[in-house]
């Protein structure tokens, strides 16, 4: 179950799309079609043929506006496709497409500018990278009500989880500060669960995101939750805990400002909400995330309360558009929360190490489930 870990934490949500000054990076393998080219127009979705050595692309500019990939791994190993502004900040991504599988991924882009695509054999690295310039203007947003209300009410979500996660790590890190071991490890997982409820926009800001939920290995600099679980249940507290801990504080502080201050749309809110299944599938049910405290389920729980309280913002929209789509996407919601839930003993989840192979079969089985229902959101709630 379990895979390779990433040198880099994953970052970015894709929020304010801005103009990348171009890396230098380009050795993603570009087919002969370069012209402009968005879906809804002329050239139709970008095609991207992904193996363990190349991203081919079938173009490299597009037109502002939505623009739909079409991936397909033809690999041997997972593979990730990723579209980068400045700053290598993630505009979108998909994750977690195996071998012989396709995925689409559909990006709202309304400036101009030159961006990069990657593909991630493996899962790991800066990827296969190259240049992706998006030409012209679009109108950004959407003229639907309910899509307006729906981005209003998912920033209200991230105001409200934000506060939850300022609140938790204060009393996590006073815990940790008084020198109380097992305080700090009751408060540890349940201080982060905010934090997995809005990781897609959490991990939009830079390096805050490495310095706050960076696993070892990940960083040169070993800071964060990961750093003070691993002194809490393996090396006991260091001289320097209290220190890192004022430090996650004070990154948090920042997390929490920058949160509500982002501007969805309804592209990147149910992107959000995949990736939020794809961050479950890659790291939680496969143990890599809580690799001391072994309390993955709770950042599993997270996650997924995440990505379905991003979806029922845009439940008016989905149901208008598509009501046997919203009837599944609650069937197998409901099903995965019971699931889930099983594993809970007097309020708490059971440690990671005690799921039985039968435990984490069923769990993948319904996330894969959910996840499949969840992947077609995008072209439902797209600015048409």
């Amino acid at each position: 179950m379990s895979r390779p870990a990433r040198p880099t934490r994953r970052a970015a949500a894709p929020l304010a799309l801005v103009a990348l000054a171009a890396l230098g990076l380009s050795a993603c393998t570009d087919k002969a079609d370069a012209s402009a080219n968005a879906s809804g127009g002329a050239g139709g979705p970008i095609t991207v043929q992904a193996d363990d050595t190349t991203c081919a692309l079938s173009a490299t500019t597009a037109k502002a506006g939505t623009v739909t990939f079409d991936i397909t791994n033809a690999g041997t190993k997972v593979n990730e496709f990723y579209v980068y502004a400045a700053g290598d900040r993630i505009v979108s991504e998909v994750e977690n497409i195996t071998p012989g599988l396709k995925r689409q991924l559909k990006v709202e882009i309304t400036e101009p500018g030159t961006f990069q695509t990657a593909c991630k054999p493996g899962m790991v690295g800066d990827g296969i990278r190259g240049d992706f310039t998006v030409t012209g203007t679009a109108v950004a947003g959407s003229a639907d009500q309910k899509v307006a209300k729906a981005i209003s009410d998912y920033r209200a979500f991230v105001a409200t989880e934000s506060d939850k996660l300022l609140a938790g790590t204060q009393e996590f890190v006073a815990a940790v500060k008084a020198g109380d071991v097992a305080k700090a490890k009751q408060l540890y997982p349940t201080a982060r669960l905010p934090w997995e409820t809005i990781e897609p926009v959490a991990e939009s800001f830079g390096d805050l995101d490495p310095r706050i939920d960076g696993r070892e290995g990940d960083n040169p600099t070993f800071s964060g939750y990961h750093r003070l679980e691993k002194d809490l249940w393996v090396s006991g507290l260091q001289k320097d805990s209290g220190q890192v801990a004022d430090t996650l504080l004070a990154d948090v502080k920042q997390i929490v400002t920058k949160s509500k201050g982002v501007t969805p749309t309804a592209l990147t809110i149910a992107n959000g909400a995949k990736a939020l299944l794809d961050e479950v599938a890659t790291g939680k049910i496969t143990g890599e995330e809580e690799r001391y405290s072994h309390t993955d389920l709770w950042d599993f729980r997270g996650n997924l309360q995440g990505s379905q309280s991003a979806l029922e913002t845009l439940r008016p929209v989905v149901t208008e558009r598509d009501a046997a789509l919203q009837k599944a996407l609650d069937s197998r919601f409901a099903e995965l929360n019971q699931l889930l839930e099983s594993h809970r003993v007097d309020g708490r989840f059971v440690s990671y190490t005690t799921l039985t192979d039968a435990d984490l079969k069923a769990l993948t089985v319904s996330l894969d489930a959910l996840s499949e229902e969840v992947s077609k959101v995008p072209a439902v709630v797209e600015t048409k």
